[in-house]
């Protein structure tokens, strides 16, 4: 298995791994409907310590999670540690591009429950981001840490 490989995320050792480490979570897609689970994941990761910071276009400076939405990782007011998607999976090749084009580095890329683009994981992972594909974050976290 060569060395990029090891980015791509499955055990529950390294996803757990992923979530204690992170402070920052950048959630692209982010949507301002409740029950939405571009809403109420983040609403829930919040609620257990994590600052999340939203992007999406549409509706771009509106507040969600007490901060103001911005246009594009780009945008960002601080780097994030971990980028959460939720954009079908045809985006996620120029959501690579856009997260290889930052000038910092997430340590990892999370596609939400339902999401995969192999490719694109593929690019992260190469370029030595951690990537996981097709989880959800708040069971995960549910059933990795407890919720607080």
């Amino acid at each position: 298995m060569g060395p990029w490989r090891e980015k791509l995320i499955t055990g529950d050792a390294d996803l757990r791994s992923i979530l204690r480490e992170a402070k920052t979570i950048s959630v692209v897609g982010a949507k301002a409907g409740a029950g939405e689970p571009a809403y109420y994941v983040p609403a829930y990761l919040a609620r257990q310590g994590y600052r999340i910071r939203p992007v999406n276009p549409t509706i771009t400076g509106r507040r969600l999670f007490d901060v103001p939405v911005v246009a594009t990782l780009g945008d960002l007011d601080e780097p994030a540690d971990v980028i959460e998607i939720f954009r079908r999976p045809q985006y996620l090749p120029g959501h690579a591009a856009e997260i290889l084009a930052l000038p910092w580095r997430p340590a990892a890329v999370w596609f939400q429950l339902g999401i995969r683009n192999d490719e694109a994981a593929e690019r992260l992972a190469r370029a030595g981001i951690r990537v996981v594909q097709d989880r959800c974050m708040m069971p995960e976290h549910r059933r990795l840490l407890g919720a607080a």
